[in-house]
């Protein structure tokens, strides 16, 4: 299976005797699978039938399926002379020549009047209705399938996006783990210069307490636990790309790890170079959650 976006539009039209259809799926992004239909009269038994092919084929998304029904007047139909009708027709008509005079009304103008001459639809047989039905669901399949084609075409343009965004978020993890300001000499001139500080706020800090602070300081500068699992997402959202299921969910779940190891490392950098390339990393970060969005 490849990655799939939850977005995609496809149609398809189809014919059975007189009756014309088309089928319109239109899907977004969504937290799960929210399946909105819209029948044509008289077709609202579809439903089921419909939700279970969509289902089928889609996992995630808000998705709207319309069908749409056309049915040729007049073919197969037949005339039927309403005797009540025109025989009120003709009681008014002659009511009229006998008050004004004239000649009897034409047997065109009569026949005018609408509802005297009725059109009457065959009847359907329960075979030609099955057919009918069965032609409809496939083309409801056809729709289908191009919706499903559309979401797997715009989901391999999403792994390329997320593929060059983990390869830059990479490389700016693997520059902070790089920085001269890790260097085990630049972290001792940092201490050294924040207990000097703490010193000259506090001249009686004993050597006990002195030690426990210069500890703490160390261990607030330590980002190597963070670069470490910044590494190991790195390497699962890639496995992720790559699988052969629905990842939407779990990336996004990922993108949320990734973002507060981001935050962490950002609280804990001692050094501005450092800050720059965390905040590079975040913004490269929500990038990924954005595009994840759509994933299905």
């Amino acid at each position: 299976m490849t990655l799939k976006s939850m977005t995609g539009f496809a149609r398809a039209d189809g014919a059975a005797g007189q009756t014309r259809w088309h089928w319109e799926v239109r899907s977004v992004n969504g937290r799960g699978l929210d399946l909105r239909l819209k029948l044509a009269p008289g077709y609202e038994a579809l439903e089921p039938r419909v939700r279970e092919a969509a289902a089928k084929r889609l996992k995630r998304g808000n998705v709207a399926v319309t069908l749409s029904v056309k049915r040729e007047e007049g073919a197969g139909a037949q005339i039927r002379l309403n005797s009540d009708l025109l025989q009120q027709v003709l009681a008014a008509a002659e009511r009229v020549r006998e008050a004004v005079g004239g000649q009897s009304v034409s047997v065109d103008s009569i026949l005018a009047v609408k509802g005297v001459l009725e059109l009457i639809e065959a009847p359907e047989s329960e075979e030609e209705i099955e057919e009918r039905t069965e032609a409809m669901m496939a083309s409801l399949e056809t729709a289908l399938m191009g919706v499903e084609a559309a979401r797997a075409s715009e989901g391999a343009r999403l792994r390329e996006v997320l593929l060059n965004l983990l390869d830059e978020i990479e490389r700016v993890v693997e520059a902070i783990a790089a920085s001269p300001a890790r260097t085990p000499e630049a972290i001792r001139a940092k201490l050294r210069e924040q207990v000097a500080r703490l010193l000259d706020a506090s001249p009686s800090f004993d050597e006990a307490r002195l030690h426990q602070e210069a500890v703490l300081l160390a261990t607030r500068a330590d980002i190597e636990e963070e670069l470490q699992r910044l590494r190991v997402h790195v390497a699962a959202a890639r496995e992720l790309l790559d699988a052969n299921e629905p990842v939407g969910r779990r990336l996004d779940f990922l993108s949320q790890e990734f973002n507060r190891e981001a935050n962490t490392l950002c609280s804990k950098a001692n050094d501005g170079d450092i800050t720059r390339m965390g905040l590079q990393l975040k913004a490269l970060i929500e990038q990924m959650r954005e595009q994840v969005q759509n994933i299905e």
